[in-house]
């Protein structure tokens, strides 16, 4: 039998400290069968002890204390570059489980010459299959959200979220997937590179599993590997839902003329309208829709003080 390849576990911590024990406590059943890895948990500044908690467990290898609040993409290639380019790296959210042997199925499928990220299935913390699944961020992909709501687009397959369980029954390649949890294999290092930092939170996965594409490799959903993430409450912040949406234009306007960008940005403001009744977070993200695309350094400072532990590379696309 092949030898599995060389793992190196990569987790961005920041205030997890109330989610990151039980992940690492997962992390020997879910790196059974794994020949080589290590643990690498990169924390950005953190308050509450996520740091320490992570030196004190048998299975973290090296604890990278970054000294400021990097962001994810920062965070995550300040780990690469203390890890061998031949090396596989497991990147995972703090509020994430794993379960017996998940990661050796997710090597096996990256050994395919073919793949540069591999994805699990991923159950919610009440046993629910997670829409982690989305298709490439488009007008068409968009504006149903707009006309019918998140929800509904995703159960009738006309949004950017994948909600028909049929789609998560059988292994196959995809856009992209949440960034909970990502498998990427040496040669989508290699030809990649390093995550785009100017991404500080949100869209950050979006682009990196964009330009896997772009490269020639694929993105693979594989269901016999199956993890759980807990998640969060994830809007409370006007911070983020304004990062978000920012984020998100970014990402949109890096791939499509200034037309096309401007009938995404009018969907976003749209949403946001019918919906800033809602809540403070609901009427930040329209405030930055309608608003010139500002650098990350202009939310950075209330989101740093607001963020939930579970946020780390999770795209929330819409604030529901």
């Amino acid at each position: 039998m092949a030898r599995s390849l060389a793992v190196a576990v990569v987790i961005v911590t920041f205030n997890s400290a109330d989610v990151l024990p039980p992940l690492l406590d997962s992390l020997g059943v879910g790196l059974a069968g794994i020949a080589q890895s290590e643990v690498i948990v990169v924390d950005n500044d953190s308050v509450d002890g996520s740091a320490d908690l992570a030196e004190m467990h048998p299975m973290v290898t090296r604890v990278i204390r970054t000294g400021r609040n990097a962001g994810y993409a920062a965070a995550i290639n300040i780990a690469a570059d203390t890890v061998p380019i031949e090396t596989a790296m497991l990147i995972l959210n703090p509020d994430t489980r794993l379960t017996q042997g998940s990661i050796r199925i997710l090597a096996d499928r990256a050994r395919d010459p073919s793949v540069g990220v591999v994805v699990p299935l991923i159950h919610n913390e009440d046993g629910t299959i997670a829409t982690s699944l989305r298709r490439e961020p488009s007008l068409t992909t968009t504006w149903p959200h707009v006309l019918l709501g998140p929800n509904l687009a995703a159960r009738l397959g006309v949004g950017e979220m994948i909600a028909d369980p049929r789609v998560y029954a059988h292994r196959h390649a995809i856009d992209w997937a949440t960034g909970a949890i990502l498998l990427v294999t040496p040669r989508a290092r290699q030809r990649v590179g390093r995550w785009d930092e100017s991404f500080f939170l949100y869209s950050e996965e979006v682009d990196f599993q964009r330009r896997v594409r772009d490269a020639g490799l694929t993105v693979v959903y594989e269901p016999a590997a199956q993890v759980m993430h807990i998640g969060g409450v994830y809007m409370r912040s006007p911070a983020l839902a304004a990062l978000m949406a920012s984020s998100q234009i970014r990402y949109f306007q890096r791939h499509h003329g200034s037309v096309s960008t401007l009938f995404y940005r009018l969907a976003l403001i749209g949403y946001g309208l019918s919906r800033c009744w809602r809540s403070s977070a609901h009427r930040a993200a329209l405030r930055a829709a309608l608003s010139p695309l500002r650098s990350p350094d202009h939310y950075v400072p209330a989101a740093a003080r607001t963020a939930p532990s579970t946020l780390n590379g999770e795209t929330p696309r819409w604030i529901s």
